[in-house]
């Protein structure tokens, strides 16, 4: 397939007014300006000077896992029986069919990182996975796990303290996580050591399975780190993540971070990893004393990148456009904005490497708009996933 005439918004500095890109096999193969186009047996669909954006990315949200209409049904997000579950794996709870799939792909959104809610202190896994093209999660995930979920602040806190369990505070929350990662890390070291020893005449015993430890040991790899997602909203709560992910040497992001804009002058100090949102909603609970719009602006003058996510339900998916619209209205640049659902959503995530921007080799995620994407009453004419239509607007002359 190749798109001609077409205005190409690559996201990465090479953009062209009038260009064609080539899709093959799922991917981006070629890209280029009109004035380069030779004509093939290619299918060719003409944009007539559409705009192309790469498919937008949500790198953080709960989409199938809080399923639309449904109350405890589908709510398959929290296992708050236990603060420490790491074990527990996003994929087992997604429901592909849930129809806010098709209402994330229908605004361009065709990526989610998605995955367990913020009830414990170790929550579970997080997967990456396409919005759409089949009934099984299986065949939609891009990485799973792609991260464990670490919640600090007033969520486990609420949680806890209404069974007069604990942790009812913020350090007994931090001392579940501190206790959980030791685990892991001497359950590590004991592996290490057997397998040194194994077939010697000093060998030891394996150690027993720990399938919470088994879950974290990805945080400590060498060469393919897993990522830490921490929950955090208030100013001592973000600088707690900071803590403990330096102490054990995760590669992290914040998650929320809506005290950032309060705290950007010393946060700037560590360059964090940081997704904001969900910019839409109330301030309904005291930790959200300082949601405002203009964090994403005042991280991004702090040299602070940022990715844009609906943290959905929260915010419905389809209403990402909109959320990083509303950045811009705080003052963060269009450019900075579009980033925060392209390529630092890809760069949060760890998968930039496939997708996020308009690149040969990249998978063939795209939106072509007649319009601004983040005007709100702009949605896209067509969307693909990996080169394949997956919709259509009705009125689309394409």
């Amino acid at each position: 397939m190749v798109i001609i005439n077409v205005k190409i918004c690559s996201m990465v500095g090479k953009d062209y007014e009038n260009g064609f890109a080539r899709i093959s096999g799922g991917v981006f193969t070629e890209i280029g300006d009109m004035s380069e186009y030779r004509g093939t047996e290619d299918e060719v669909i003409d944009a007539k000077g559409l705009t192309m954006y790469p498919g937008f990315i949500d790198a953080h949200c709960h989409i199938g896992m809080w399923e639309d209409g449904l109350t405890f049904e589908g709510e398959d997000g929290n296992e708050d029986t236990d603060p420490s579950t790491p074990h527990l794996r996003a994929i087992d709870s997604i429901n592909a069919m849930d129809r806010c799939f098709t209402d994330a792909i229908s605004a361009g959104v065709t990526t989610v990182c998605t995955g367990v809610g913020s009830a414990n202190p170790i929550g579970g896994s997080f997967v990456i996975m396409k919005t759409h093209g089949s009934k099984r999660v299986d065949k939609l995930v891009v990485k799973s796990p792609a991260a464990i979920k670490f919640a600090l602040g007033e969520n486990p806190k609420n949680t806890y303290n209404d069974r007069d369990e604990s942790p009812v505070t913020r350090m007994a929350t931090a001392a579940v996580i501190r206790e959980q990662l030791m685990k892991a890390k001497r359950y590590l070291a004991d592996k290490n050591e057997y397998e040194r020893l194994k077939g010697t005449d000093d060998e030891i015993s394996e150690p027993d399975l720990d399938m919470k430890c088994e879950a974290l040991l990805p945080l400590f790899s060498e060469t393919n780190k897993l990522k830490a997602h921490f929950h955090c909203h208030r100013a001592d709560d973000i600088f707690t993540a900071v803590r403990l992910s330096k102490e054990f040497g995760l590669d992290y992001v914040l998650i929320h971070c809506t005290d950032g804009g309060v705290i950007a002058d010393e946060l700037s100090e560590d360059s964090p990893a940081v997704v904001v949102g969900p910019l839409f909603g109330d301030r309904g609970k005291p930790e959200l004393r300082n949601h405002e719009i203009t964090t994403p602006r005042i991280l991004s003058e702090n040299g602070i990148r940022c990715a844009i996510s609906t943290d959905h339900p929260e915010t419905p998916i389809q209403y990402l456009p909109l959320t990083a619209a509303l950045a811009v209205r705080g003052g963060l640049s269009r450019e900075e904005a579009l980033r925060g659902i392209t390529t630092y959503a890809a760069e949060m995530t760890g998968v930039s490497d496939i997708i996020g921007s308009i690149e040969t080799g990249k998978h063939a995620d795209l939106s072509l708009f007649k319009g601004d994407p983040l005007d709100i009453t702009e949605t896209p004419q067509l969307v693909m996933i990996e080169g394949r239509i997956m919709h259509r607007a009705e009125d689309a002359s394409l």
